[in-house]
């Protein structure tokens, strides 16, 4: 990947995407509109470049930043599109304890757990995209530590680590009835077994929750989609 990992997004086409959840036994099929996706995780560099924060445990330019929650992920966001120029997609409310998304605005944005599913997949059907082993960072061959970003194979649509190394937190959340505010996490970790490692497995927390297997990455809305 180089060092220009910050800023490569990648476009992802429109389609569709048939989401399940284990527990309610339910799934659902999602449209998903075209829309670009950075490449890797937002890497401690990048995060540290716009927030001026180092958060991490492992240290690292390009290892993803982890020990950020949802909320940190947002207001990274927000920053980084105001850097840009760019119209926040976020505005989170004066107590702080919600956030609206803007769907027309042009900024940086965490996926939807749709998008993420349908761009981990790059049109296969299978529960990866390759053999794990060579796509991912996981309990089998991560030696229990966090791993730079794009050092394994990326999928179809060049896109790296979306099973592995770390977890990425996305917009949605899990089950409000359920789980009230808690969001949703996607792709496994570098700590965590085989079956956790799989394009269709959820996981979910606390928008306030930081842990050492927990990053994001970003997405933008594509203009018309």
């Amino acid at each position: 990947m180089g060092e220009r990992v910050n800023n490569d997004m990648v476009a992802v086409p429109a389609g569709s995407v048939t989401l399940s959840d284990r527990r309610t036994q339910r799934s659902w099929t999602v449209g998903v509109a075209s829309f670009r996706m950075s490449a890797v995780p937002v890497t401690q560099a990048w995060y540290a470049e716009v927030t001026g924060g180092r958060p991490s445990t492992a240290r690292g330019d390009l290892l993803p930043v982890e020990g950020v929650s949802w909320w940190d992920a947002i207001r990274f966001c927000n920053a980084l599109s105001r850097g840009e120029g760019l119209t926040p997609a976020y505005e989170v409310r004066p107590d702080g304890g919600a956030a609206d998304w803007d769907t027309t605005a042009d900024g940086y944005r965490l996926p939807t757990e749709a998008e993420w599913e349908h761009a981990c997949r790059a049109g296969g059907t299978g529960p990866r995209y390759g053999p794990l082993d060579g796509i991912a960072w996981y309990r089998g061959n991560a030696d229990d530590r966090i791993h730079p970003v794009g050092g394994k194979q990326p999928n179809a649509w060049g896109l790296y680590d979306m099973l592995g190394n770390v977890w990425d937190w996305c917009w949605d959340l899990y089950d409000a009835e359920v789980y009230g505010t808690y969001r949703v996490l996607r792709g496994g970790g570098w700590s965590d077994e085989h079956w956790s490692c799989r394009a269709s497995v959820r996981r979910r927390s606390h928008p306030t929750f930081r842990i050492d297997d927990v990053g994001f990455r970003v997405a933008r809305s594509q203009p018309g989609a």
